[in-house]
C-alpha cells in the first residue's frame, strides 16, 4: 500500500516555490549580487533576501564577499549539490529514475559540443591578472572541448607570467602543459567577436570592456589565489632545464680535468706525455657524454624533488582546490555550449 502522508523530498520542497524557482534558474546562468537579482526578477529586495536566505539554508545556493566591493556578496546555486538533490528526488518518486541526473560521477558527464560545419563558438575568459583563474578556465574548456570551441583568457593587468601552481596543478592534476603560456591584456583581444564572455573575478567584472556582437556575458565569483610567489622568479621547470644544464656542464668540466690530471702523471716520458694528451681527451669526451645524459637528468630529478619540498603545501592545494571548481563550472557549462551549436536553437 502506497503511503499518501510521505514528505517530499527537501529539493522539491525548495524549488517548488515560483520565486525560488526563478532565482534558481537565474544563478544557473551566473553569479549575482542581490540587487542584480532585483532588478532581473522584479520583485523586492526584502523578498529576494528571504527567499535566498532559504536556499542558502537548504545547501543550494552559497554567498561570499565581493572582492570589490566587501560590501556586496555574489550567490552562486551550486550545480554540485543541484545534481545530487534531483538524483536522490527520482530515486524518491521510483528506483527507475535514479541516475537521470547528469554528474560524472555516475559516469554521464556532460557531452563537449560538437565538431560542426558551422563557425566554431568562441569563448573569453577573463581575470585581472590573467595568471591563475582564467588561465586554468582557459586550458581546462579547451581538453574537455577537444579543440571543437575556440578559447581565450587575458586579464586587465596581467601578471609577468603563468604563477608557478597553476602550471604545476594544470600538469599533475589534468595532464595539460602551459609552461610556455603567456598572460595577456584585454586590449590585445578588444577587437574580437566573442560567443560568451566569462568574468572569473569580481574587479574584471566592472572593468571589462565592451566586445563586438554582444557575447553572452556569465559571471563566476571565485576568490583570488593566495599570492605566494613572486611572478618576476623563474618557474621550477626553468630551474630545472637550468640547473640539469649548468650542473651538467660543470661536471664533465671537473671530471674530465680530474681525468686528464690523473692521466698526465702517470705517463713520464715525451711519447707518455703525448699518449697522456690522448687518452685524457678521449676519456674526457667520454666522460662530457656520461655527465651529460646522466648526472644532469640525476640533478634535474633532485632539484625537482626539492622544489616540491620547498613548495607551501598550503598554498599549492589552495590552487589545486580552485582549478577544481573551474573545473566544475566547465563541466556544466558543456551542455550550454552544445545547446548554442544548433543552428535551431537561440543561446
Amino acid at each position: 500500500m502506497v503511503s499518501t502522508d510521505q514528505t517530499p523530498p527537501a529539493f522539491v520542497r525548495l524549488a517548488a516555490h515560483p520565486l525560488r524557482w526563478r532565482l534558481l534558474t537565474a544563478l544557473a546562468m551566473s553569479d549575482y549580487r542581490v540587487r542584480e537579482l532585483v532588478h532581473l526578477l522584479g520583485e523586492p529586495q526584502s523578498l529576494i533576501s528571504y527567499h535566498l536566505r532559504l536556499l542558502r539554508g537548504g545547501g543550494l545556493v552559497t554567498a561570499h564577499r565581493s572582492s570589490f566591493d566587501a560590501r556586496d556578496s555574489y550567490y552562486h546555486l551550486d550545480l554540485e549539490r543541484c545534481t545530487h538533490a534531483l538524483t536522490a528526488t527520482g530515486l524518491a518518486l521510483h528506483p527507475a529514475l535514479t541516475g537521470l541526473a547528469v554528474h560524472p560521477a555516475l559516469g554521464l558527464a556532460p557531452t563537449p559540443p560538437p565538431a560542426t560545419a558551422t563557425p566554431r563558438l568562441s569563448v573569453l575568459f577573463a581575470c585581472t591578472g590573467n595568471s591563475a583563474r582564467s588561465p586554468i578556465a582557459e586550458a581546462l574548456l579547451r581538453h574537455r572541448t577537444g579543440g571543437h570551441v575556440k578559447v581565450t583568457s587575458a586579464g586587465s593587468h596581467p601578471n609577468p607570467r603563468i604563477h608557478p601552481h597553476v602550471v604545476r596543478v594544470l600538469r599533475e592534476h589534468y595532464g595539460i602543459d602551459v609552461a610556455d603560456q603567456r598572460p595577456r591584456h584585454l586590449d590585445t583581444v578588444a577587437h574580437r567577436r566573442f560567443d560568451h564572455l566569462i568574468t572569473l573575478c569580481d574587479k574584471v567584472r566592472e572593468v571589462c570592456p565592451d566586445f563586438t556582437g554582444r557575447p553572452r556575458q556569465t559571471h563566476w565569483s571565485i576568490p583570488a589565489p593566495p599570492p605566494t610567489h613572486d611572478l618576476d622568479q623563474p618557474t621550477t621547470s626553468d630551474l630545472d632545464q637550468t640547473a640539469s644544464r649548468d650542473t651538467g656542464q660543470a661536471a664533465t668540466s671537473d671530471i674530465g680535468q680530474t681525468a686528464s690530471r690523473d692521466l698526465d702523471r702517470v705517463a713520464t716520458s715525451d711519447t707518455g706525455q703525448t699518449v697522456s694528451r690522448d687518452i685524457g681527451q678521449a676519456v674526457s669526451r667520454d666522460l662530457d657524454r656520461v655527465a651529460t645524459s646522466d648526472i644532469g637528468q640525476a640533478v634535474s630529478r633532485d632539484i625537482d624533488q626539492v622544489a616540491m619540498s620547498d613548495i607551501d603545501r598550503v598554498s599549492y592545494s589552495a590552487f589545486s582546490d580552485m582549478a577544481a571548481e573551474i573545473d566544475t563550472r566547465i563541466r556544466y557549462l558543456l551542455p550550454v555550449l552544445a545547446h548554442a551549436t544548433n543552428p535551431e536553437i537561440e543561446p
